[in-house]
C-alpha cells in the first residue's frame, strides 16, 4: 500500500522531483505508517478515538517508564494493517521529546524501519 512520504525531521509532506506530493511504497510505507501511529495521541483520530498512544494518561508529566512506553509503541505499530510484528528502539528521551526507531515485519515477511 502507498502512503504520503513524510520528511523524517519535520514530519511533513515532501515533493518529488516533478513537484508532486511524494509517495512512499512498501515496505517503507508500512514502517512510516507505524511511526505515524506511534506519534498519534490517543483520541486524536476523530474517525476512531481508540487509536493512538496514551501520552497524556501514561507519560506526560511523569517520569517515563521506558518499558511501558515501548510496549505502547509496539501496540500502536501493530494497529497498522499489514504489520505482523514490530520492534521499537528508543534512542533519546530529552525533555518532552522521545525519539527512536520502529522496525516492522510485514505479513509477507519483508522488513523495514522508520524513525519517530
Amino acid at each position: 500500500m502507498k502512503t504520503v512520504l513524510l520528511d523524517t525531521i519535520a514530519w511533513d509532506m515532501v515533493l518529488d522531483v516533478d513537484g508532486n506530493i511524494a509517495v512512499a511504497s512498501e515496505p517503507y510505507s508500512l514502517a512510516q505508517d507505524a511511526a505515524s501511529a506511534i506519534r498519534t495521541f490517543l483520541g486524536e483520530c476523530w474517525y476512531n478515538t481508540t487509536l493512538g498512544v496514551p501520552y497524556f494518561e501514561s507519560f506526560l508529566g511523569k517520569a517515563p517508564n521506558i518499558t511501558l512506553m515501548k510496549a505502547k509503541f509496539v501496540a500502536a505499530a501493530l494497529t497498522v494493517p499489514g504489520v505482523s510484528s514490530a520492534k521499537v528502539f528508543i534512542t533519546s528521551v530529552a525533555g518532552r521529546r522521545v525519539t527512536g526507531q520502529v522496525q516492522v515485519t510485514a505479513d509477507d515477511g519483508t522488513q523495514s524501519a522508520a524513525t519517530f
